[in-house]
């Protein structure tokens, strides 16, 4: 009964790993995506898979609880070439909040010079119950580890953006799309809510120029240290925004 069950099991990741292959064939005869990018993606989610499962679950059960609505919030991106597809994320806003502000925002920091903060760093009413949690630590982002098995993005690569800010995009800007977009990289890394707009898009051209496999293992390996420092910062913006109010108030 164990040889049996033992190949029954072998058989389904068999037939798993066979399903990722054929969906992602046409990205990886492209030139533009090194086939060992795709191997380290693969590796390090398999690596992390019995703990990513206990995380998933624990998420998608809060937010269940703490909000009515669906789990996972989807949204059209712009990928390698230019390509758009559908993008995964824990939803950490309530159902029907308006995205025109974020639009405005966004466009806001496209055409300033000043630091692509968030716009729930000074607190955001759409938000869930730890919403911001989730957004300051990137667990919202967690489900996009479905579309890198599916191969429209990778773990490393230039955040994919919305298709409403690419088409502000200069000519020269667009260089960033010739490399699959990622859940970190070299701008997460960097400095990230420090940096102007153009100084991420430069940050992302310079990876796409430069990619390898030892930056990528270089990358991932800072991206949680950097995460822990910005919760860290967070919490800290948030504490001097409540003492600030308190002295207001008196």
């Amino acid at each position: 009964m164990c040889r049996v069950a033992n190949r029954v099991q072998a058989l389904q990741v068999k037939d798993v790993l066979e399903i990722i292959w054929e969906e992602t064939k046409t990205t990886l005869h492209s030139s533009e995506v090194p086939i060992w990018k795709r191997g380290l993606d693969i590796a390090c989610i398999l690596l992390a898979l019995p703990a990513l499962g206990l995380l998933f679950s624990l998420i998608a059960l809060w937010i269940k609880l703490a909000s009515r609505g669906p789990i996972l919030f989807r949204q059209e991106r712009v990928g390698l070439g230019g390509r758009t597809f559908v993008c995964l994320k824990f939803r950490s806003m309530k159902v029907g909040a308006d995205a025109q502000l974020h639009k405005d925002y966004l466009k806001q920091l496209l055409r300033s010079e000043t630091p692509m903060t968030k716009m729930d760093v000074n607190g955001d009413p759409r938000l869930i119950p730890l919403g911001a949690l989730l957004r300051s630590t990137g667990l919202d982002e967690l489900p996009q580890l479905v579309n890198v098995l599916r191969g429209d993005m990778s773990l490393v690569g230039p955040r994919p953006c919305i298709p409403y800010e690419a088409e502000d995009y200069s000519s020269w800007q667009k260089e960033r799309f010739r490399t699959l977009p990622g859940l970190t990289g070299l701008w997460q890394v960097s400095g990230k809510n420090q940096t102007t707009f153009n100084e991420m898009i430069n940050l992302d051209i310079a990876y796409v120029r430069n990619k390898s496999f030892w930056l990528d293992v270089q990358i991932i390996l800072k991206t949680v240290p950097v995460l822990i420092s910005q919760v860290r910062e967070t919490r800290a913006g948030r504490r001097t925004q409540l003492v600030n109010k308190a002295a207001v108030s008196r």
